[in-house]
């Protein structure tokens, strides 16, 4: 029998596992894909009652009518999504996009920075660019060879790709400052920096070209809810202004962002988030022990008696 997805659903159409916490989800949204453009999010419900959440558009396929998200499970949301979202279910909203696309202009050489997560949302700018006519150069880092994933596509869509790992397993030791770096030293004429990945690792990159004269622009995603700039969660301070990342961004001037106050404002929401993770976590242990004791009751039942 057919299934068919309910009205408003948005069904998953292929997941892969990077890591045991990393995870891609391909999702039908054919109106969004066409829409799409680098650099956007989307915001994300799983279910009616779940969490709103932003998520950076990883890729996006026109033809195939699908966006590609590239999830970490840090919280209660994204480990809920983990367990739940499989090939044919469905996601209940799935809003965007949103926020202002990346300007990808008429540069001729450009280095596309990812850091872990970050590595997925920096793909589609390496591809505009790439398509644009511009020699683009791709420095991606992970902790280790084992978390890598995707070398492969931005070996397609890259002149150069330069991989750094925390502890030297793959390409060169080091964090992504080291391989932008690398490409300085080699191309005295790069035009522009693009950086995606945690607030720490992108004020490094934007500290690294500061010197140097290099436009740099960096991606902000932090906490967002209504994706409007109406809530104010995703105020920043970009020189001697206050920007919304949500509706403003989410790319700005890295060399004029304010990281300190970014970051101390994202530790604000730890506790909520901590407190609400291990709600999820202990209501998961409850369901497994009542499952685990309904499992032995039946097995008690199917015993063969052994009285007399």
């Amino acid at each position: 029998m057919q299934q068919t997805t309910p009205a408003g659903a948005y069904r998953i159409v292929a997941r892969q596992d990077f890591s045991d916490v990393t995870y891609l989800l391909e999702v039908e949204h054919p109106l969004l894909a066409r829409a799409a453009q680098p650099g956007q999010f989307v915001i994300v419900m799983e279910h009616e009652h779940g969490e709103r959440i932003p998520l950076t558009i990883a890729d996006f396929d026109r033809d195939k009518g699908t966006i590609t998200l590239v999830i970490q499970a840090v919280g209660k949301t994204t480990k809920e999504m983990q367990r739940n979202c499989r090939v044919g279910t469905t996601l209940y909203a799935l809003v965007g996009p949103m926020g202002i696309p990346s300007h990808i202009g008429k540069a001729k050489k450009v280095v596309c920075v990812g850091g872990g997560l970050g590595v997925a949302p920096v793909f589609p700018q390496a591809r505009a660019y790439r398509q644009s006519g511009a020699y683009v150069i791709g420095v991606i880092g992970f902790r280790s060879r084992n978390l890598m994933f995707w070398q492969d596509k931005f070996a397609s869509v890259c002149d150069e790709l330069i991989i750094c790992t925390d502890d030297g397993s793959a390409g060169i030791k080091g964090l992504v400052t080291e391989g932008i770096q690398q490409a300085i030293a080699k191309h005295q004429d790069i035009d522009e920096v693009v950086a995606i990945g945690p607030p720490i690792m992108m004020k490094g990159c934007a500290e690294a070209t500061r010197a140097h004269g290099i436009r740099t622009i960096v991606s902000l995603n932090p906490v967002m809810v209504d994706g409007t700039g109406m809530c104010g969660g995703c105020r920043v301070k970009i020189g001697d202004q206050v920007k919304f990342a949500c509706v403003d961004g989410p790319d700005f001037d890295g060399h004029q962002v304010d990281f300190d106050d970014l970051m101390a404002r994202l530790v604000r929401y730890r506790r909520a988030e901590r407190e609400a993770l291990e709600r999820f976590q202990e209501a998961c242990r409850l369901r497994g022990n009542a499952a685990g004791e309904l499992e032995s009751a039946v097995l008690q039942l199917d015993r063969p008696s052994t009285d007399g």
